[in-house]
This record gives C-alpha cells, structure tokens and sequence, in this order.
C-alpha cells in the first residue's frame, strides 16, 4: 500500500459532465488517475484509461444459457457495486458481472456503481463516505437489495463462478461472502464495543480462528478501520492477527504502526522486537525503537 501521499494532490477531484451524471476522479502521487464516487458503467467504455481492461474481461465471459428461470427473481432488484479502478479483481469481476447481468437480459438500471480510493488516508472509502456503515473491506463488493435492504453479497470474488453464485442469491439461497474471519469480526462490532469483546476475548478469538484463511485477511481489515478512524478496532484486528500469524513479520509491523498512531508505545516496541526477530536485516525496525523508548523516557520526566 502506498506509504506517502501529498494531501493537495490526493484531494485534486476533478469533475465531468457524462449522461448526466458527474464522474469524479482522482491522481496518486505517481500522477494515476482512477475514480471516486458514484459514476456511470458506460464511463469504463468510454474513457480510454479504462476502456482497455473493461472491454478485455467483459469479453471473457461466456455463457452456454441464458434462459434460467431463476433470472425473473432478479428483476426489479439493485446491485450496489463497490470497486476501485487500480484494483486487479475489480478489474476482473467487475466487466464479467456486467456482462453476465447484460447476457441474462437485465437491465442495467438496477446497477449502482460507486469507486473507492487506494491511499492511506481514504483507503477503501468514497468522497462521500458511500461506504460508511456497509461493512466493506474488499473490493469489489457486490450488494444486492430488495427495497433497499440487503439480501445477499457477493465479496471480491464468486464463492463458485458467477452464473451459480448469482442463481443461488436469486433462489434465496446464496453463500456465504468470502472473507468469513473479516465478516465476521465486523458483525461482532456492530453488537458489541472492544472492551465488551475482551471480557470474553478467548472465545471471540477462537471464533475468528476457525473462519480466516490468510494473514492479509485480517491485515487488510485492520488497514480499512484504522484508515476510517476505528483505532480501537483495529488494534484488537491486528492483535488477533499478530498471535494467529506469529511468524509472519508483516503482521507484527501492522501492530506496532497502529499502537504507535493509538500511543501504545510499550506495545509498540514489542511488535517491533518480534519484527527484528524475523527480519535481523531490517534498518528501520531498530531505528524506531529507539525513538518510542526516548518517548516514553520523556513522559515519564513529565509526570
């Protein structure tokens, strides 16, 4: 993930007219430009920055039938699509939704597009905070709604392939979203606060060990909620992560930037003691070290 960004040049959003809809967009410090916010699909056909891998991975779709009776129970319904244009699986599911949706003869209408950003202080989260409150962590999330509400997602990638995972969420039985430890810890947010979950923190942590698959799993959440303003939450992600992933040194960096960001320096320097640990080579980890340790010598004068 990109590490520095000059604040102006994140917040250069410029604005289009395009059927009637306004398309933001935005550059990295590396002068990329990739949409923010709500925008028409037709803009990825038109625009040539886009237009290349839309067109490619829409056309690698194929289907054998396209009269399903289970399509009918789709019309009328929404799709609320999250996704970033410098995401490598947006760019692959995206297009091939649109060009199943397309193939099964529905309408368009019913697709909502909306774009995240890829920086570290907007990570994963819109101009407007379109994400706020939609448990996103991955993208693209497809959400698909009925009056609204939603009855079923689909999390970065089909559970099996497109035209099944779409046939069991229109027949009221989809699967569950990808991402099960992520998702589920995001629930457990919802009902209870931090201090809530570390009364019972052996069985929470259980719980998310039977449901992970890699350490980026949780590593990629606890990005999301720190970069969103969840500190607390993200320190519990990345704690938890830390202990399921002990040899992974790139679990215990995470730890220790996120209890430096929240003032745990203590903790701090432990993750980073675990990092040298596993990378001896590493400059900067001792460097820091030192830094935290001078800063608590000096709170310590101070009180």
């Amino acid at each position: 993930m990109k590490k520095t960004i000059l604040f102006f040049t994140l917040l250069f959003v410029t604005n289009i007219s395009l059927l009637a809809q306004e398309v933001q967009f935005y550059k990295n410090e590396t002068g990329d430009q990739h949409l923010c916010g709500p925008f028409p699909i037709d803009y990825l056909k038109q625009d040539t920055t886009y237009a290349g891998w839309f067109a490619e991975n829409y056309d690698q779709l194929t289907i054998e039938k396209k009269n399903y009776n289970w399509v009918k129970d789709l019309e009328g319904k929404e799709v609320d699509i999250y996704l970033g244009t410098w995401c490598g699986d947006s760019k692959k599911w995206v297009p091939q939704f649109v060009k199943l949706w397309d193939e099964l003869g529905l309408k368009r209408e019913q697709l909502n597009f909306v774009a995240l950003y890829d920086t570290d202080s907007l990570y994963k989260q819109g101009p407007n905070g379109e994400e706020k409150g939609l448990k996103i962590h991955r993208v693209p999330t497809f959400i698909f709604k009925d009056n609204d509400k939603e009855f079923a997602r689909i999390v970065e990638y089909p559970n099996t392939d497109l035209v099944t995972d779409l046939a069991q969420i229109a027949l009221g039985y989809p699967s569950a979203p990808s991402y099960r430890g992520a998702n589920h810890l995001l629930d457990l947010f919802e009902e209870m606060t931090v201090s809530d979950i570390y009364k019972e923190v052996n069985k929470h942590y259980l719980d998310v060990y039977y449901k992970i698959g890699k350490y980026n799993e949780l590593n990629t959440l606890g990005n999301v909620l720190k970069y969103s303003g969840r500190k607390e939450e993200a320190l519990l992600v990345f704690t938890f992560n830390s202990y399921y992933y002990r040899g992974n040194s790139i679990v215990h960096k995470s730890l220790a930037e996120a209890s430096v960001e929240s003032g745990n320096y203590a903790q701090a320097i432990l993750s980073y003691e675990q990092l040298i640990k596993l990378e001896p080579e590493n400059e900067e980890a001792p460097k820091e070290i030192e830094r935290l340790k001078k800063l608590v010598e000096t709170s310590k004068k101070e009180d």
